[in-house]
């Protein structure tokens, strides 16, 4: 199949696209994507195309390439969109320098929009052997997919069942004119090691390594796709309604994660977790075995990027870096008002008369008692136990005193001295 005849069967989905953008670096391979799909929209009624250029200003050849990347789509009829990404420092360049062109990609498109990138089935290869080195799993070996969404929008792979020589076949037939990155020949970048040294060896033995490999990544991407849905089933059990859904936290039971085997106990829990955290490494699922398996008593952590995980409850809770710096001091409550900001824990609310006298929102300290009606006078701790909150909760419980005594505690409206109740949550309410 020719690459215009491909490339336009690989669109038809996206025809009620908005607009269809070419991510256009200069290069031989997404030179050859805008040429051929300039030629498609002169023969087809297609979306409006347009390029986008990211210069990242990482090195002066870079500088004239805007000007080349303007030249090309001037005689392409195509508008070119050009901007400049701010790369951050880190310990991979390369990863940083993708990260900052994706960034941009993302902010570019609007809604319902197309972008289009040119990587191959050579970039394919190369992206499951560099992820294969470094001891990827199954999702990892999925390499690269040929669609996702990206912003507002899509991206979309088409040339990923196309191998280099094809585009360079194509480029030569219609003298194409492309830049060369001096960057992709210095081999202390782990990619262009693989890309220069590592696998033209590879060919020599193995013609079809390429093809093979990108077979590879299909593979893993349907074993990825059976996993995925294996976790659903499994995190479907786990994702009962608990008694505390006013903490408005990620949180799972316990128990039948449980009853799951190790390696299903994983795959759920990175499911689960891909939206909050990276995924863990393996030195890191120990810290899984130590929470699931601590003594019910105990109050055990599982420590990761951006957060951490708890238990309480009989279940396991996700708490983002905010949750674990805890309040302190304590706000006045400024009659007649009925609700209340508090510094770094949300907001909190009343309702019914609030009592006669000085009224505080403050946080537990130890020793707190409560006067309950027909109950007499109970501790606070004990009380707090009785009603099962879990203790990663408790120190952040708002607490409300009059007269330099607790009258109710947020959230639970058994716990209140008159007819009143708070009620609190982190986020807005």
């Amino acid at each position: 199949m020719s690459l215009d005849s491909l490339l336009l069967s690989t669109l038809a989905p996206w025809r009620a696209s908005s607009a269809w953008w070419v991510a256009f670096s200069g290069g031989l391979d997404s030179t050859v994507l805008l040429h051929v799909l300039a030629g498609l929209a002169g023969r087809h009624e297609l979306p409006p195309i347009g390029a986008i250029h990211v210069h990242h200003g990482l090195q002066s050849a870079a500088d004239d390439w805007p000007a080349h990347c303007q030249a090309i789509c001037d005689r392409l009829g195509v508008p070119l969109r050009i901007v400049r990404a701010q790369v951050a420092p880190g310990a991979s360049l390369e990863q940083a320098a993708r990260d900052a062109r994706y960034g941009a990609f993302s902010a570019s498109l609007g809604k319902g929009e197309l972008l289009l990138t040119a990587q191959h089935r050579d970039d394919q290869a190369e992206t499951l052997l560099f992820r294969l080195l470094r001891g990827a799993g199954v999702r990892g070996l999925a390499a690269m997919a040929h669609g996702r969404a990206l912003g507002q929008g899509w991206l979309l792979r088409p040339w990923l069942d196309v191998s280099r020589s094809e585009l360079e076949a194509y480029a030569r037939d219609n003298r194409l004119q492309w830049v060369e990155d001096p960057s992709n020949q210095d081999i202390t970048y782990s990619r262009n090691f693989l890309r220069r040294q590592i696998l033209p060896l590879l060919r020599q033995r193995w013609p079809q390594a390429d093809a093979c490999m990108a077979r590879t990544a299909v593979h893993m991407a349907e074993a990825q796709q059976l996993l995925d849905e294996l976790a659903l089933q499994d995190l479907a059990m786990a994702r009962a309604t608990g008694r505390f859904e006013w903490l408005k936290l990620p949180s799972l039971e316990l128990e039948p994660l449980r009853n799951l085997s190790a390696a299903r106990q994983r795959n759920a829990l990175r499911h689960w977790l891909a939206g909050l955290t990276l995924a863990p490494d393996e030195d890191h699922w120990a810290g899984w075995v130590s929470l699931r398996d601590a003594r019910p008593d105990a109050a055990p952590r599982w420590r990761l990027t951006g957060g951490e995980i708890q238990r309480g409850a009989g279940r396991i809770w996700w708490l983002p870096e905010r949750w674990l710096a805890l309040p302190v001091g304590s706000v006045d409550w400024p009659a007649p008002a009925v609700s209340l900001a508090l510094p770094g824990n949300g907001r909190l609310r009343l309702e019914g008369a609030l009592p006669a006298g000085r009224l505080v929102v403050g946080y537990r300290r130890g020793g707190e008692a409560l006067q309950l009606p027909g109950r007499g006078r109970r501790d606070l701790k004990r009380l707090l136990n009785e009603a099962g909150v879990p203790g990663f909760a408790r120190a952040r419980l708002p607490l409300l005193f009059c007269d330099g005594e607790l009258i109710a505690v947020a959230n639970l409206p058994q716990l209140s001295a008159g007819s009143y109740a708070l009620y609190w949550c982190m986020a807005d309410c």
